[in-house]
């Protein structure tokens, strides 16, 4: 008939992007295109593009940014000139472990202090982050299909 085992000709047929949120087609190149609906996010192995840790670690600093930028919409504030820079630190397990996250965001003048608490306050609450802290209890799985 079509030749082959039949889970691989059940899969060509449902692909795990229709059933997947996130997806990816593992290839011999260095770089790695993840498909989110209709977005795609690209990674790279080889220094051309951040590496999935370091875009996990970008994505906590997009999201303080994400943040800031809705309390001060709130705020009725332009958001425009604040500097948010982010450092990972790794715990004693080593590089690939993370003890501590440092987020430091710097105002432009015209901020005034109850605003930049506000702010500081609301990207201390980025969900992103929060899914972080509560990791022990999420549960990886990983399966063939």
């Amino acid at each position: 008939m079509f030749g082959g085992d039949i889970h691989q000709t059940l899969a060509r047929k449902t692909p795990l992007r229709k059933n997947s949120m996130y997806s990816t087609v593992v290839d011999n190149s260095p770089i790695i295109q993840v498909s989110a609906g209709k977005h795609t996010a690209t990674y790279a192995l080889n220094g051309s593009q951040m590496n999935p840790l370091e875009a996990f670690y970008a994505t906590l600093a997009a999201c303080a940014a994400v943040y800031a930028k809705k309390y001060c919409k709130e705020l009725g504030v332009s958001a425009e000139g604040i500097e948010i820079g982010c450092k990972p630190f790794a715990g004693k397990a080593g590089p690939l472990s993370l003890a501590r996250f440092k987020t430091e965001v710097r105002f432009p003048e015209r901020f005034a202090v109850e605003q930049k608490a506000g702010i500081l306050e609301a990207i201390a609450h980025c969900a992103v982050k929060e899914v972080v802290q509560d990791g022990p209890s999420i549960e990886f799985l990983v399966v063939e299909v």
